[in-house]
């Protein structure tokens, strides 16, 4: 099985709590998220979401991955496939790591698994890394944002 994996990082102004019901509130993705550009669905495992997101300026894409793990304000995970287990799966991992009062790190992981890994390893490394930090100063701007309110 062939394997990439991904990893981004950023410091954000905000408790624990601010920065996963903010993570978690899918429906509003499309006000501040330019990464996962509409979202739906529910953070408890099991459930199944509603995913567009976006490498590239007008160009979407659409997933329905399921819920591994919803720990509040620490850990949200899933996995998304394409086909059939094996050919391309993404296990996307959300962390929340509280570091001093109001401040927390917020880190992004997607590992990719299958038999197409190899074929899109520049598009992981390249537009899919962009998207991830993009997606990390977006959720920052959007915390910061709503604290100030």
């Amino acid at each position: 099985m062939f394997t990439n994996e991904i990893r981004t990082e950023i410091e954000i102004e905000g408790t624990a709590q601010e920065v996963w019901d903010t993570l978690t509130n899918f429906e509003s993705y499309h006000e501040w998220n330019t990464g996962f550009v509409q979202a739906a669905g529910r953070a408890e495992v099991g459930e199944t979401l509603q995913i567009t997101f976006s490498q590239k300026p007008g160009r979407t894409m659409k997933m329905r991955p399921t819920v591994l793990v919803a720990n509040p304000r620490h850990e949200l995970r899933w996995l998304g496939r394409l086909l059939l287990p094996g050919i391309f799966d993404g296990e996307h991992r959300f962390e929340i790591h509280e570091t001093a009062p109001g401040r927390v790190t917020f880190v992004q992981n997607e590992e990719f698994r299958g038999v197409l890994v190899p074929f899109v390893r520049s598009m992981i490394e390249g537009t899919t890394l962009s998207m991830l930090r993009r997606v990390n100063a977006d959720l920052a701007a959007r915390v910061r944002s709503r604290a100030a309110a």
